[in-house]
């Protein structure tokens, strides 16, 4: 698949200090803090739905709608908000994304999703202390919060095709922003309007987690808080939000080159020769 990523070389060698300091550079830092925010916001959205009682779960969807939104706002030109392992493997698998960065960028939106998910835990820690569910074994109701579930009446097959499906949908989009010609401040609106609608359209069966790293590493962080089963429940579900979406995230690259980006690809190729045309006949005498 053609992409200007497709032909660089390997990393640069500069030494163990060139390496440290390529990789902890302003897209490392910029992705650690959009994801932060990202999980902070979307998950603190979980946490007051939980505690006042379920509200509706439309206040879910908005708020990490806006999360999305605030960080594609703040991380947009430093690294490209990608705030989403899925994203990055995405891009990277058809020359769209530099994979000699897919380490640094997965670092950093790991760590990112881990840490908020000890602020989140500090914020509402009294509340979750006296409504009894600090540490509760006998529901995933409060450890919820932290990391994705699923329904008690879905079946990992269909968990992990839910997963594809919604981060398939995310990249295509993701892909339709970053390639059309937008006028500034509307990619950050779009994306985080479509991350609301998935959560509108494919939210009931897992929690549309379709990102590893606001799914995985919370989740390791609620195992560290004293939940039990955070691994274990769902039949081992843990892994469908991790790999289901970096399935859904190339698949959804892929569509979009199929259905877009090939034909956009055909009209500028016959532009070139028709204006090449044009240039030959008003050359001859």
């Amino acid at each position: 698949m053609p992409g200007e990523y497709c032909n660089i070389g390997p990393p640069n060698q500069g030494g163990v200090m060139g390496v440290i300091k390529s990789f902890f550079d302003k897209e490392f830092f910029a992705e650690l803090l959009s994801t932060f925010l990202l999980v902070l916001i979307g998950n603190g959205a979980i946490a007051q739905n939980k505690l006042l009682g379920n509200e509706p779960f439309l206040s879910i969807n908005i708020g990490y709608g806006l999360a999305v939104l605030l960080g594609v706002l703040i991380a947009g030109e430093a690294s490209g908000a990608h705030m989403n392992p899925a994203v990055t493997i995405g891009l990277a698998s058809f020359c769209r994304f530099d994979w000699r960065k897919i380490s640094k960028y997965l670092t950093a939106q790991f760590l990112g999703g881990f840490l908020s998910a000890f602020v989140l835990f500090l914020v509402y820690y009294d509340r979750l202390k006296n409504d009894g569910a600090l540490i509760d074994v006998d529901t995933t109701d409060f450890k919820g919060i932290f990391a994705t579930y699923p329904n008690k009446d879905t079946g990992t097959l269909n968990q992990l095709f839910d997963q594809i499906v919604g981060t398939a949908i995310l990249l295509i989009v993701v892909c339709s922003v970053t390639t059309s010609k937008l006028a500034p401040g509307i990619a950050p609106i779009m994306v985080g309007l479509c991350v609301t609608s998935v959560g509108v359209s494919f939210g009931t069966n897992c929690g549309y987690p379709i990102n590893p790293a606001r799914d995985f590493a919370p989740r390791i962080a609620t195992a560290i808080f004293g939940y039990d089963d955070t691994f274990s429940a769902g039949n081992y579900y843990f892994w469908v939000p991790v790999i289901g979406p970096i399935i859904g995230g190339v698949l959804g690259v892929f569509i979009h080159y199929l259905f877009i980006d090939i034909h956009k690809e055909r009209n500028e190729e016959k532009y070139v020769e028709k204006k090449e045309e044009r240039n030959t006949a008003e050359s001859q005498p």
